[in-house]
């Protein structure tokens, strides 16, 4: 079975984005502890704050409304460990990530670099 192919791209304009950014990846992501590079993608690593997972849930919900193409992947560690973040997507994700999220991602040089604070 042939997988969907979808457009690299955010449904939302600019100025929607912009007044909207903590309800999104960016919002979340800066309170990642750790990034690192992946196949496809990128992960992010959280350590344990009340309301994490929700907050992760509902970034997630509002991303997959404007932004279909990408795919996200949650690991939540045993014992209360951190929760691990992975979004990948189709050939384009990283560099639509990149543009995105400026700042808030590893440098390509620090490709599969793990504990880079965020």
């Amino acid at each position: 079975m042939r997988e969907p192919s979808f457009i690299i791209a955010c449904s939302l304009t600019e100025a929607e984005l912009a007044s909207r950014t903590s309800e999104f990846l960016p919002g979340l992501l800066s309170k990642a502890d750790s990034k690192e590079t992946i196949p496809g993608g990128f992960r992010w690593r959280f350590y344990k704050t009340k309301g994490l997972l929700t907050e992760v849930a509902s970034v997630i919900e509002a991303e997959r409304e404007c932004c279909r193409f990408l795919k996200f992947s949650l690991t939540l560690e045993p014992d209360g460990g951190p929760l691990l973040m992975e979004v990948t997507g189709p050939e384009g994700t990283q560099a639509f990530l990149r543009s995105l999220l400026s700042g808030l991602l590893p440098s390509p040089t620090n490709v599969g670099s793990e504990k880079q604070r965020a």
